[in-house]
Parts: structure tokens; C-alpha cells; sequence
């Protein structure tokens, strides 16, 4: 089926265009700009925004989550640390009722070190929270491959394996539990961390690192790492770290919602929002209104003044929430989809420009990932878009005035289910 949106704001994902008309053909954009072909069904977007579907740069996801995501407008998610690889998603990259997903797998760590102090006892990689919405269970999955390294061998040994395994890309921890309120945990030391980054680049796969400290941050540029999953947060930031970071040419997902809820900032002002509370059901608006709550002495305006510090310094900035893959209190103040929302409200906050803030959550994700047939509004790249009222071009907010969503192509049903 052909439809023609018209009539509406264009933003590509890097400008806002001329181009008021664009045009869908099954699960491609088979025009931007021109006349609506004969015989198209029509979408008037008259007030509106069109936007690339928004991506989240850092995630731990499921079915459920997946599906939150979507009502949000967000179409991709990129898992830092889940079941998600290529092998466990087969059935979700035709399901346009799903958002899509790439996936590191598991992150080499030591024995015991981050995230098992994050886990109550009994918990599994693998468990879920039982039936969804539908009543339906997950399917049981094997359990990942669980890379735990304590020495540089081990570390190289592990990269073929998680490539062989599926994984998108890989996740390196390099955590001492500090901030999460368990010092002294086990962590990679810089010999095994620098081995396995270059094994992985040997593999030609892309490498992240978990880094929460400013210690942690100049081990992983040591080490030659592509990314950040996080914006450290125990101390503000120096000359001396943002010139560190924006020579390695490092992107980093700051996860500014993530800092907030360590420091015991909940998510309640999302759901006091209409616009997100009523798509919600009650196990994630528990847990958006809860918070992590374990470093309560950070200050989110060092974090803030962080972000502004790497962008000024042209280090690339990609909007991620690190939400977990099931309601959680104890993981809170974080959902999946709304919360990208709340990200891209931080990153104004901090200083970006509203179309900067965007990009982060469009081009330049998809680009930092290789995933080129996303990101953009442009002829021939998945139709997955974004429809909303007003312009957040200008005003950040104005993305969750969400009108439609397309993934694929298809119009997404955005009421809470």
C-alpha cells in the first residue's frame, strides 16, 4: 500500500526540510518531497512534525518492553546487555508490533563483578516477570553465553565467542561498584580491558564500555574504546577528561535519566503527565515512579554541565535511557519509550539546541551503529517515523504530543494495551 503524510513539518533527522510530503511504499520511503502519487492513501499532518522513529541507545529489553517502546515512538533499541542477539530475535525483525533491536549479549566482567550487585538473590540473566499484559509467558531461552574474565586471555577468548554467539557489538564493564553503593567490586583491570578491545576491533565489532567513575572513563580511552554507555557521575568533570574523550573520538550516551534516578530522582513527572501515564500500565508506572537510589550525593547539575562540556567539545552525544527489560522498583525511574522523552528534555536542559537533541536520538545512533537504513527520513531507508503534534524542532516537549508511529511502514495502535 501507498500512503502520502503531507501537509506537515519535515525534520530528516538532521534539518527540518522544504519537503512537506513524504511517501511510504510497503516498508520503504519511496519519495520525500514531489506530489502524492494517485491513488495514495492520505495522512494529513497539518500542525505536525514528522520525525526518523526515535532510537534508545542503551536498553535492556524484552517482547513487553519492545512493545512499550514502540507506543513511544522509539523503533529501535540497542541492548547493552540482554538475550537479543541475532539468534534470539529472528521472530522479532518482521514483528511491526515490536520496536527492533540489536544487542551486545552479555559484557565481559570479572566473576562477580558489575551488574551481579545490582540483582536480589535468586534472580536470573534469564528470568522474566511472568505473564504480560495478555496473559501470555515468554518462552523459556538458554541461558547467554556469560563472558566472565579475569585476565587478558580470557578476555581474548571470549570476543570470537560473542561474535560466533550473535552479539551486535561488544560491552565491556568497567565498574568498582562505587557508585552503586558495593566498592570494592571485582573489575576489569586495564591489561585485560585493553586486549579485549583490540581483539574485538580485530573482529571488526564495535566496543562499549560501562563506565561510571572518571577513573573508569580514562581506562577505557586507554584502551581505545568506541563508546561510552554512560556519562560518569562520581565527581564534575575536568579540562582535562572532555579533551580525553573528545580526542579519542568517543561517542557517549550520557543516560541522564540514569544519573538522576542514582541520585533517587524518580520518574513521577512523567507519569503525573497525561501523555505518558495514561500508556502505562501500573507495573511500569510503579516503577517509573520509583528510582535506583544509590549514589544520593551525586549532583545532576555536574551531570548536566558534563553533557554541555562534551558537546562544546564536539564529542558525538546519543540520547539513551538504560531502562530494564521488566517493570523493576528496585531498577526504577526509568520505562522504556517514555523515558527517551525525558532524555531528550535533559539534553536541552544541558544546553543542546532542540534539532541537537534530536539528533542524538536519530542520526546519530543509527550512524554510530551502522545501521544506515534508519535514522533519516530519505528515499529508499525504512519507513519508520514518528508523527507529532506542534514542533519539536523548537520546543523539546512537544515529541510526546505522539500522533502516529510507523514501524516498517505500518501504523502502530500507540493506546496502553
Amino acid at each position: 500500500m501507498i500512503t502520502a503524510i503531507i501537509n506537515g513539518r519535515v525534520f530528516d533527522g538532521e534539518q527540518v526540510l522544504e519537503d512537506t510530503t513524504v511517501v511510504l511504499n510497503g516498508t520503504r520511503i519511496a519519495a520525500v518531497g514531489g506530489e502524492p502519487p494517485a491513488g495514495a492513501g492520505i495522512v494529513d499532518a497539518r500542525g505536525g512534525t514528522l520525525l526518523p522513529g526515535l532510537l534508545d541507545a542503551h536498553v535492556h529489553t524484552s517482547e513487553e518492553a519492545l512493545a512499550l517502546a514502540l507506543r513511544f515512538g522509539i523503533t529501535t533499541e540497542l541492548e547493552m546487555q540482554g538475550m537479543n542477539t541475532k539468534p534470539g530475535r529472528a521472530h522479532i525483525t518482521e514483528n511491526d508490533s515490536l520496536a527492533d533491536v540489536r544487542s551486545a549479549g552479555f559484557g565481559i566482567t570479572p566473576p562477580g563483578g558489575h551488574p551481579s550487585e545490582l540483582m536480589p538473590k535468586g534472580f536470573k540473566p534469564g528470568g522474566h516477570s511472568g505473564p504480560d499484559d495478555r496473559g501470555n509467558r515468554p518462552a523459556p531461552r538458554e541461558m547467554p553465553l556469560m563472558p566472565f574474565s579475569t585476565t587478558p586471555e580470557e578476555a581474548v577468548g571470549f570476543i570470537p565467542q560473542l561474535v560466533a554467539a550473535g552479539s551486535d557489538y561488544i560491552k565491556f564493564m568497567v565498574d568498582d561498584g562505587s557508585v552503586e553503593g558495593h566498592p570494592g567490586l571485582p573489575m576489569l583491570d586495564q591489561a585485560t580491558l585493553t586486549a579485549g578491545v583490540a581483539e574485538a576491533h580485530r573482529h571488526g565489532m564495535l566496543t562499549i564500555a560501562h563506565t561510571l567513575t572518571v577513573d573508569a572513563t580514562r581506562m577505557a580511552i586507554e584502551a581505545g574504546i568506541d563508546g561510552f554507555a554512560h556519562l560518569f557521575m562520581d565527581r564534575p568533570h575536568t579540562v582535562e577528561i572532555i579533551e580525553l574523550i573528545a580526542a579519542s573520538h568517543a561517542f557517549v550516551i550520557p543516560c541522564v535519566v540514569l544519573n538522576a534516578s542514582m541520585m533517587g530522582i524518580t520518574g513521577s513527572s512523567l507519569t503525573e503527565d497525561p501523555r505518558v501515564g495514561s500508556r502505562l500500565n501500573e507495573a511500569w508506572t510503579n516503577t517509573l515512579n520509583s528510582s535506583y537510589d544509590r549514589y544520593p550525593q551525586g549532583k545532576l547539575e555536574d551531570v548536566l554541565a558534563s553533557v554541555k562540556a562534551l558537546h562544546d567539545a564536539g564529542v558525538e552525544l546519543l540520547a539513551g535511557t538504560d531502562a530494564a527489560p521488566m517493570p523493576l522498583p528496585f531498577l526504577g525511574g526509568v520505562v522504556h519509550g517514555a523515558s527517551v522523552h525525558q532524555e531528550l528534555q535533559y539534553l536541552v536542559r544541558a544546553g543542546l539546541t532542540p534539532i541537537q537533541a534530536l539528533r542524538a536520538a536519530t542520526l546519530t545512533p543509527a550512524r554510530r551503529f551502522g545501521l544506515e537504513d534508519r535514522g533519516r527520513i530519505a528515499e529508499g531507508l525504512r519507513a519508520d517515523l514518528l508523527l507529532v503534534n506542534g514542533d519539536p524542532t523548537t520546543t523539546i516537549s512537544d515529541t510526546l504530543n505522539l500522533r502516529d508511529v510507523w514501524r516498517r511502514g505500518t501504523r502502530t495502535t500507540l493506546s496502553a494495551s
